[in-house]
Order: C-alpha cells, then sequence, then structure tokens
C-alpha cells in the first residue's frame, strides 16, 4: 500500500515496549562485529535506530523514513543522521555493512525486489536484517477489512503483502546469502480500555483513517472497536492479542 499516511508519534508509541521488543530480537541474530555504516529503513521517530548507534559506537548510523512527523521526534547523536525519504527508491551511495528494517516493509508493494537492492548494497561480510508483522489473517486486519469496505469501498487492504520464514529464507539465499529465518507470535496483553482498537489505530487503521472524512471517523471506529472487543475480550489481567511476526536475516 503505497498512499501517503499521516503518522502519529505519540499513538504509535503507546506500546512502545511491545514494539521494540522484536527489533531487539531481531538484533541478536547480527553478527556484525565493527560496522562502519549501518542504515535503518523505514525508523519511524528513531528511539531504536538510536540503539544502533549504542551498539556500534564506531559505526555511521542512518535513518530512513518517509514521514517528516516521525523524523521531527528523532534524536540527535554525532554518528547518528536521519535521512526524509521513500525506502522504496531511496539507496545508498556507498555499501553498507549492516542494513535493518524492523516492521516498515509491509507497506512498501513489491518490498521483495526492494530487498534484492539492498542486498546488492552489502558491503563485503555485510547483513541484511528484516522483520514484519505476520497477522494479516488475524481477526484484527480481518475485521478491518470487513468494516472498511463498507465504509470506504474504494479503498482496498491487501491481505497477505509480506512473505512467510521460507519466502524470505528463499529470496535471501538466492541472492548468495547465508540466512537465518524464523517467526514467533507473541501473546500481548494488553492494558486499558479498547486496547486492540488503540493499538492498529497507531499502524494499520492509519489508511483507512485517511480515506474517511472526519465526521465520519467516530461511527466507523465505534462499529469496529465494538467487532474488536467481542473478538478479543478483556479479562483481569488485560486483552490477550497475539501478534505473528516474520523474521529474516542474511549475510554476505
Amino acid at each position: 500500500m503505497n498512499r501517503v499516511i499521516a503518522w502519529d508519534p505519540a499513538q504509535y508509541h503507546r506500546y512502545a515496549d511491545e514494539r521494540s521488543r522484536p527489533f531487539a530480537e531481531l538484533l541478536t541474530r547480527v553478527g556484525a562485529v565493527s560496522p562502519r555504516y549501518v542504515v535503518d529503513l523505514g525508523c519511524g521517530s528513531g528511539e531504536l535506530t538510536a540503539l544502533l548507534a549504542q551498539r556500534w559506537p564506531e559505526a555511521l548510523v542512518e535513518g530512513v523514513d518517509s514521514s517528516a512527523d516521525m523524523l521531527a521526534q528523532a534524536p540527535a547523536g554525532a554518528r547518528l543522521s536521519f535521512t526524509l525519504a521513500d525506502i522504496r527508491t531511496w539507496r545508498p551511495v556507498r555499501p553498507v555493512d549492516v542494513v535493518v528494517s524492523s516492521a516498515a516493509l509491509q507497506w512498501v508493494d513489491g518490498h521483495e525486489q526492494v530487498l534484492r537492492e539492498f542486498i546488492d548494497a552489502l558491503a563485503a561480510d555485510g547483513w541484511l536484517a528484516v522483520q514484519v508483522p505476520g497477522n494479516f489473517a488475524a481477526d484484527s486486519h480481518r475485521l478491518l477489512r470487513d468494516v472498511a469496505a463498507r465504509w470506504v469501498p474504494e479503498l482496498t487492504l491487501r491481505t497477505d503483502p509480506v512473505l512467510d520464514p521460507t519466502g524470505y529464507f528463499a529470496l535471501l539465499a538466492a541472492a548468495g546469502l547465508q540466512v537465518d529465518a524464523w517467526e514467533t507470535t507473541y501473546l500481548q496483553v494488553l492494558p486499558g480500555e479498547d486496547p486492540v482498537l488503540e493499538w492498529v489505530k497507531g499502524t494499520a487503521l492509519r489508511p483507512v483513517l485517511a480515506a474517511l472524512a472526519p465526521g465520519r471517523q467516530p461511527a466507523f471506529l465505534a462499529e469496529y472497536g465494538a467487532a474488536l472487543r467481542a473478538a478479543y475480550p478483556g479479562g483481569s489481567a488485560g486483552t490477550l492479542f497475539p501478534f505473528r511476526r516474520v523474521f529474516a536475516v542474511g549475510h554476505r
């Protein structure tokens, strides 16, 4: 989906811990020792990009994102920089030692070709590490497609925008990389009222809200929120929200 999406950093970060954990677990499989140039594709507000600079303090670390609102929140650092650009078309001007992309490529039509081009941009001994949500068949997304089809029938929400671990393994291996690919379903326990609705407001719901006139949004959210409450009932400990993610790490 390549429509322009207005991102709300505050809404996105309501569940910062749950969103940052896959990033940290992805990095555990990256064995780069002393890279000189590290790129974070789809870096958002950059606080996770800053973790790359902490891990590799001698490297130049560059975050790339298409949202000016997100990048306005990015932290400063002596060897840390951020670029406002579309990751579909932005390419580095020099070989990259580590390319990281966490929860970004699912927004990019044809992201398999984007990955191939970044593999070509890897330096000798370079690493590519990717994580994408793999929950598009879950009730949260199925109900979103069903409700949105009645409210904004002109909007097409894709049902399967990412590969499974086998697909990413095949893609990276065909490019000559040594590959580690896997998936994890996190049993997230979300607090508060309507937490699944609040979660998707920060991500999957953005294109639907962008397509709806502001005056129609409350009624849409009421209908979708009711469907989510039925699918994900709350309990005394919170609301259980299983969330599948797909990981792939390749090493040249």
